[in-house]
């Protein structure tokens, strides 16, 4: 196949990807340059707006709140209900009342906010950051940074123009256990690790069917669709239930799973596959939910000394049991029984639910590494235990988190990008191991991928999904 014209080799990718540490010193390095001309020192604040407030935006309230020199200057909501009560929830936390907006594009405008963090659909991440990097804003996004990979592949294009610090929402690598295992591995710990498996194994209720109904009052529908087509209103198509419809969201590969996809890649110390398949589908419920709640995922490494390397990742929306007593309490001292509550909690559930979530049962979300001298499981976001040798003893283990907000503001005050924990360039790369494997199952086929072009190999039809489209005038630019 030649190369289309938004081919790019590797060489155009690194060039594209690496932030000049000396370029962002001389845009301010010794403190925070504010949208208003001021240099901020390590004691003035930053002002950062909140865009999407009703679900994990309100997570990003409550976090931003407890940084020193930290002020929520502004949000971003569509749903006028929910702005109402989640600024009367920021009145009783005694904060400041931010400056309210409705429109995005309106918050790009005001030159005293500093940063932007993104929580709202998936489908708007990659075009906001954009938008708040073309205005000289910091950004911190949620994960995926994209929903498509031509979108991801230009947030990171425009945060390397115009010098701007952005962290993507993958807070595993904030994690100090974490760090900490993928350190011991890399020193050989486990030995030649060729494998890595990562779990997303969550309990999915059924979202049923809901109607085409009148769009409700105070909801700027147009606004919230943003990018995508814009369809009949219906409840599913709308709070929180977007995750599970192709044009906003990602499955939940792309939802819960990326954290463990990104942990999978960086401790296997990979970028792009070569080969990745899927299949999978939506099982046990009839209902208007169309991206997969059981999906395996595999994808193959070439690494520069012609070995290989192999990724595997399962989405499992319902019954499952817990891989290397991940999900059971077992990596912390203290927590819920290692054995038991999985099994207690399925058997005290009320006789008159045929179906539904058990009340306080575990899910199964983790990493699993297998090397030449043992095996590595990291359970959730803070913890890892190790096993050794052919009799599985145990070996080092360890238990720490991190403030990933913490991370990010502190990297705006220093302009210094290479201190991020989750820059966005490999936000970017795990966001489109997401996408390709998406594709492989939507498609039904395995997918030849090359890593230095960025492009499945022979596949039109596929090529043309990662691009992805836009509904004007919310159109990712061509040129950032």
């Amino acid at each position: 196949m030649g190369k289309a014209p938004n081919d790019m080799t590797r060489r155009d990718f690194l060039k594209t990807t690496a932030i000049s540490g000396a370029g962002l010193a001389a845009a301010g390095g010794i403190g925070l340059v504010s949208q208003a001309g001021q240099v901020l020192g390590a004691n003035d604040r930053v002002r950062v707006a909140i865009c999407g407030l009703r679900g994990r935006g309100f997570d990003h309230v409550k976090a931003f709140s407890t940084i020193p020199g930290v002020e929520i200057a502004a949000v971003v909501e569509v749903d006028d209900t929910v702005l109402r009560r989640r600024l009367e929830d920021m009145n009783q936390m005694g904060l400041p009342k931010p400056t309210p907006f409705i429109d995005v594009r309106k918050l790009m405008d005001d030159k005293t906010i500093d940063a932007v963090s993104i929580a709202t659909p998936n489908h708007w991440h990659s075009l906001m950051g954009i938008w708040a990097c073309q205005a000289g804003k910091d950004v911190y996004v949620e994960k995926p940074c994209s929903h498509d990979w031509w979108e991801g592949l230009q947030l990171v294009r425009a945060t390397k123009k115009y010098n701007r610090i952005v962290q993507h929402g993958t807070q595993s690598r904030s994690s100090q256990a974490v760090k900490d295992a993928i350190q011991k591995m890399r020193t050989g710990l486990i030995g030649d690790v060729y494998l890595s498996r990562g779990l997303c194994y969550k309990w999915r209720d059924t979202i049923g069917h809901t109607p085409v109904d009148p769009v409700p009052p105070g909801v700027h529908y147009d606004l919230w669709t943003g990018p995508a087509p814009l369809h009949p209103f219906t409840k599913n198509h709308f709070h929180y239930n977007w995750h599970w419809f192709w044009d906003y969201g990602n499955g939940d590969l792309g939802n819960q799973g990326i954290h463990e996809l990104d942990v999978a890649r960086w401790g296997l110390g990979v970028k792009f596959p070569n080969k990745i398949s899927a299949i999978g589908g939506h099982f046990l419920f009839k209902d208007d939910q169309q991206t997969p709640n059981v999906l395996n995922c595999a994808y193959e490494f070439d690494m520069p000394d012609g070995s290989r390397r192999m990724l595997e990742f399962e989405v499992r929306g319902w019954m499952t049991n817990h891989e290397a007593q991940i999900g059971t309490g077992a990596f912390h001292s203290k927590g819920v029984p290692a054995a038991g509550l999985h099994h207690t909690a399925l058997k005290h559930k009320p006789a008159q639910k045929e179906l539904g979530p058990p009340t306080g049962a575990p899910s199964t979300i983790g990493n699993i590494f297998y090397g030449s001298k043992g095996y590595l499981a990291m359970d959730g976001y803070d913890s890892y235990k190790t096993w050794m040798g052919e009799d599985q003893e145990p070996g080092p283990h360890g238990v720490g988190g991190g403030n990933h907000f913490a991370n990010f503001i502190d990297c705006v005050r220093s302009r210094n990008s290479e201190d991020l924990n989750a820059p966005i360039e490999e936000g970017y790369i795990s966001s489109t191991l997401i996408h390709l494997a998406n594709i492989s199952y939507r498609l039904g086929r395995t997918l030849q991928y090359d890593p230095d072009h960025q492009q499945v190999l022979g596949d039109d039809e596929a090529n043309h999904m990662l691009h992805g489209a836009f509904r004007a005038p919310f159109v990712v630019p061509e040129q950032v």
